[in-house]
């Protein structure tokens, strides 16, 4: 295993045994449900908002390692972003863990999100990474849940 992929798994295992931002939001002025029937994986997000932008965010639910470490992550990144460029880091991270991305896309353009790279390579696994990102956008979008 490379040392960079090796870095890749230890952050996915931290995150996923101590997620950040892993909690209720009492004062959430948005919040969705996501759920994976296939697998089981749960997710609520919380959102409070700041006009258009994400001032707060939190998330609570169950599931496999890679579904939970992208939740956190994905905390982590939307913070204090608009709703538009959330809208566009869900569109980099989607082609990335798709393996839409053209080839000019750099993975470490998203930061720590670029742990996540390789999930193009295990189909099932893709609905594990995104299933938190389609949840949010579900939040954003007023809706109250989102089946994958």
């Amino acid at each position: 295993m490379s040392e960079i992929a090796g870095l890749y798994q230890e952050l996915i295992v931290d995150h996923s045994r101590e997620p950040h931002n892993f909690r209720v939001l009492p004062a959430a002025d948005r919040k969705a449900e996501g759920h994976n029937p296939l697998c089981g994986d749960e997710v609520t997000v919380y959102l409070k908002m700041d006009g258009d932008r994400i001032s707060e965010i939190a998330f609570q639910g169950s599931g496999c390692a890679i579904s939970k470490a992208s939740a956190s992550l994905m905390t982590e990144s939307v913070r204090r972003k608009t709703i538009d460029e959330v809208i566009q880091l869900f569109g980099q991270f989607h082609k990335m863990v798709t393996g839409e991305a053209d080839s000019n896309f750099d993975p470490e353009s998203l930061g720590k999100l670029a742990v996540f790279s390789g999930v193009w390579q295990y189909p099932v696994r893709v609905k594990c990474a995104t299933m938190a990102w389609h949840t949010l956008r579900a939040a954003l979008d007023s809706k109250k849940e989102v089946m994958m």
